[in-house]
């Protein structure tokens, strides 16, 4: 895992052809804006996350954020375990954010 600043996740995503935008948060939280193109799946789901998350493509870069970068640095560590080779994590999470946010 590789813990990203705001500038270097939001800079290393923009040149990213092979990136997947992940939200760890809880639908509630999400209901308040997530980052554009991003597909969610809660962390808290538990067995569920790591359900969700074998269904996904092993050879993309992920950038993995959540509410302050806590919940989203552990979701980072299980992809590893899970074989994911790329994953990024963002410092700070949403809470910091300062690009853009939309409605789900």
């Amino acid at each position: 895992m590789e813990e990203l600043t705001q500038e270097e996740w939001a800079s290393q995503l923009a040149n990213d052809d092979n990136a997947v935008v992940l939200d760890v948060r809880t639908d509630g939280e999400v209901a308040e804006g997530i980052i554009p193109n991003a597909i969610q799946i809660d962390i808290f789901k538990g067995q569920g996350f790591i359900y969700e998350l074998e269904e996904l493509d092993k050879s993309k870069n992920y950038y993995v954020y959540c509410r302050s970068g806590n919940r989203s640095a552990k979701a980072c560590a299980i992809m590893e375990q899970l074989g994911f080779e790329n994953a990024y994590n963002l410092e700070g999470g949403i809470l910091e954010w300062e690009g853009e946010i939309v409605q789900k």
